[in-house]
């Protein structure tokens, strides 16, 4: 069969197994997978789609119906996928707002926060390794007795505080970034959104990290406007005030531009818009939105230090159910939270949960005889181990159901160490191996061990679950044919 054929052939069995044309919403792909929006899932059949020749799996997310079939290929079948159901192509951001409405509120809230986040992530990764490789220069004893890189050698004196300097800008400045996201996302203008950023750690404020110094010194700098006493106090390290004072902006902005006459809208909206929200931003929703988000990063806290090793065990046994629906998103924004009040856990378990997946996927690959799970479990399980699972979740681990078990299992064992060992990263980063260097210096070494303690411990579980008959499917299926 030629590549023409087999890309036809794929196309009209998908067409099919998902109900047919009039069980398709909208489709568009991405780089890898077609993302469908279904009218009823339950009519597709998961089974016969990933018995086809072309699919690598498949998951259902956010509303969308996706089946993994791999780059420059998934655009091939895409094409005639679409000419053969009569079916609008569409843009993955049409698709997105379908797959929307088919969400339920606390599914809308996920989405949200991972909208206004995710996009900043490659800034936020770059700042966090830049952090990594300043620790690597100054970390005291990491290569030299009692010395750092620096110490040994003065000439990289400069150049770790250059790259200190790079590093450290992405979070001194994090609400301009978010304030744009977000404001973006809501539908308001995002470069209003970056002013609002702007405002909340100008110059002219208090710095954030020294507010409570000052309280305690009764030297808080304050507006008195109207009767109202205001403090003259930065958002540093921040997130909630200014992601809902970006959805507040974007709120007031379009209830101007509804009212506003058409020859005044471009002066009166802008100006407007960025005093009021400035306004309310200093005088309510700041002070709310600050003592919420330091709840929220106390409530953590007091989880990982009352809780300890149990803690640990329990948060590393749900991250992957968390990770299939999405839900880990919301985790960033606590991150970046506790990352500017001195140091974050949360890296650490990211990475020992996603390593534990890569290593039931590397076990899987060894236990299965499907020559095409093999292929896919080779490349998708070196992938998790850098820290991206859902190739391994989703097409291999959930598919084959033990080895998901086992890296849950696997997770919650490397968690339990590096929350015994306070293992904190300085940044966020990468959720793999490669993590290490987002940690402090001092915890380096219990990341890698934690991590491979959830790899090792994965792979040797799911070796172990490969021999029941109970838990592994091709097993059961082999003893029967014997049997027969």
């Amino acid at each position: 069969m030629t590549k023409e054929e087999r890309y036809q052939a794929t196309a009209e069995q998908l067409l099919q197994l998902v109900g047919g044309p009039e069980n398709i919403i909208s489709a568009a792909h991405c780089a890898t997978r077609l993302r469908l929006v279904l009218k009823d899932e339950s009519k597709a059949d998961v089974d016969g789609i990933l018995k086809v020749d072309l699919v690598k799996g498949q998951f259902a997310n956010a509303g969308q119906f996706q089946i993994i079939i791999g780059s420059g290929t998934v655009d091939e079948v895409y094409k005639r996928f679409i000419q053969l159901g009569g079916i609008a192509e569409s843009t993955k951001s049409e698709v997105k707002k379908a797959a929307d409405k088919k969400m339920n509120p606390v599914q809308q809230l996920v989405k949200m926060l991972s909208d206004v986040f995710v996009p900043l992530i490659p800034a936020l990764v770059a700042s966090g390794l830049m952090m990594g490789l300043n620790n690597v220069l100054t970390a005291s004893g990491l290569f030299f007795p009692g010395q750092s890189l620096v110490e040994a050698y003065p000439g990289l004196a400069d150049l770790a505080s250059m790259i200190n300097t790079c590093a450290s800008a992405a979070y001194s400045f994090l609400p301009i970034l978010i304030g744009f996201s977000a404001a973006k996302m809501f539908g308001g203008n995002p470069y209003l959104g970056a002013v609002i950023g702007m405002i909340m750690v100008s110059g002219d404020l208090l710095n954030a990290y020294s507010y409570g110094d000052a309280v305690n010194a009764g030297t808080v700098p304050v507006w008195n406007i109207f009767g109202l006493t205001i403090d003259k106090v930065g958002y540093q390290g921040t997130v909630l005030p200014v992601l809902v004072s970006a959805f507040l902006l974007a709120q007031i902005e379009k209830w101007l531009h509804k009212r506003v006459p058409e020859v005044l809208d471009n002066l009166v909206t802008p100006l407007f818009s960025v005093l009021i929200t400035a306004f309310l931003t200093f005088t309510v929703v700041g002070g709310v939105m600050r003592t919420a988000g330091d709840w929220i990063t106390n409530g953590l806290l007091w989880l990982h230090d009352s809780l300890g090793v149990v803690g640990g065990m329990v948060f590393g046994l749900i991250y992957s159910p968390l990770t299939m629906t999405g839900m880990h998103h919301s985790l960033l924004p606590v991150d970046i939270q506790l990352v500017a009040a001195g140091g974050s856990f949360l890296l650490a378990i990211a990475s020992c949960n996603n390593v534990a997946q890569g290593g039931a996927t590397l076990c899987a690959m060894l236990r299965t005889h499907d020559k095409k799970l093999k292929s896919i479990a080779a490349t998708s399980g070196v992938s998790a181990l850098l820290g991206i699972t859902e190739p391994a979740m989703f097409g291999v681990n959930l598919k084959m159901k033990y080895p998901f078990y086992a890296a849950m299992l696997g997770s919650a064992i490397g968690c339990g160490y590096v929350t015994l060992t306070n293992v904190l990263n300085v940044a966020p980063g990468s959720a793999g191996f490669i993590g290490f260097v987002c940690v402090q210096s001092g915890d380096m070494l219990n990341f890698l061990i934690g991590t491979l303690l959830s790899m090792v411990s994965a792979f040797v579980i799911t070796w172990v679950f490969s021999k029941s008959k109970r838990l592994n499917a091709e097993l059961a299926a082999d003893s029967e044919t014997a049997a027969a």
